[in-house]
């Protein structure tokens, strides 16, 4: 025998002298001390919708498609319940800054349109959470108490999730003259409420989080994780564009001229692009697919265990 195969004999039996240690130490009811936690959750957000994207066509509102130039901050805090090893409920209250920009994308159409904006959203969301578990005890025994265990709980958890959830938003676009961002909804840049123009948008809307999330309980009292999570939601005004130009003139009449302005600072480098078409059609100023975004989150829990005697768990010592 060579001493590479003395070196794997020996690998592989200390693998499989730690699975055995472990496995001996599984305790079936275990999860139930870790039945109520609390978590605060930070990262990142991106926006999937019709600003920004990749140096060419054909990728909106896929995951390649995310600017990470302007991921913003995303906070949430939550409660997690188990309702047994492997499925959880899970809600939590989030903020997050979602954020889109032509200016940073090389596709020329995109680029030319010049369209911005930025928003704070706020959500509230709720979902089931369906994992694979691995509860142990990890230690030795203490001749000095009597044999007694010096051991503590470790976990972990592979989890996938689908839930609802409901948002706040109300986006912004920067002025081309002031630099300064104004609030969009009132300025109606796609003709909300004018003849042929769409109904104006609502800032509330539904989304469907899914996702996984890896976590790793460290002790009776904390755990730690990361977390991926894609919203899909009923919205495609996120953004504040979704269907076509409007008649500058118009709004401008209606809405006064910050409408006009805001609806149309293009470039001017593609001749037409926000004209009407031949057949005296609107131009296209975005699309109609619903808008998503997504987070990336570091997480950190705290379990509040049951008091003694109220739940008892089985020793297997």
């Amino acid at each position: 025998m060579t001493k590479k195969h003395h070196i794997f004999l020996l690998l592989f039996t200390l693998a499989c002298s730690d699975y055995i240690i472990g496995q001996g130490y599984i305790r079936p009811n275990a999860w139930k001390k870790f039945r109520r936690e609390v978590v605060l959750q930070i990262g990142a957000a991106g926006f999937l919708g019709d600003l920004g994207g990749r140096d060419r066509t054909g990728t909106d509102y896929s995951p390649v498609d995310l600017e990470f130039a302007l991921t913003r901050p995303a906070i949430s805090g939550g409660y997690r319940m188990k309702f047994n090893k492997n499925i959880n409920w899970y809600s939590s209250l989030n903020y997050l800054v979602l954020a889109g920009d032509d200016k940073l994308t090389n596709e020329p159409y995109r680029n030319n349109r010049n369209l911005n904006f930025k928003t704070n959203v706020f959500e509230l969301s709720t979902r089931i959470e369906f994992g694979i578990s691995s509860f142990r005890r990890t230690g030795v025994y203490s001749l000095k108490k009597s044999l007694g265990r010096t051991s503590k709980r470790q976990a972990l958890e592979l989890i996938g999730f689908i839930g609802v959830g409901a948002f706040y938003f109300n986006p912004k676009g920067k002025n081309p003259e002031t630099g300064k961002y104004e609030k969009l909804y009132q300025l109606h840049t796609e003709g909300q409420g004018l003849p042929g123009g769409p109904k104006q948008y609502k800032r509330i809307a539904l989304s469907l989080p899914v996702g996984i999330c890896v976590h790793y309980i460290v002790d009776k009292l904390w755990s730690v994780g990361v977390e991926f999570s894609y919203r899909k939601t009923f919205t495609d005004y996120i953004d504040d564009v979704s269907t076509t130009y409007y008649d500058k003139v118009a709004l401008t009449e209606a809405y006064g001229e910050r409408s006009g302005l805001m609806s149309d600072p293009g470039k001017g480098e593609i001749n037409g692009a926000s004209s009407p078409n031949a057949d005296g059609s609107r131009a296209q100023r975005g699309d109609k697919q619903k808008d998503s975004y997504a987070t990336v989150q570091i997480t950190i829990g705290r379990f509040f265990p049951p008091k003694h005697g109220r739940t008892k768990l089985r020793s297997k010592f």
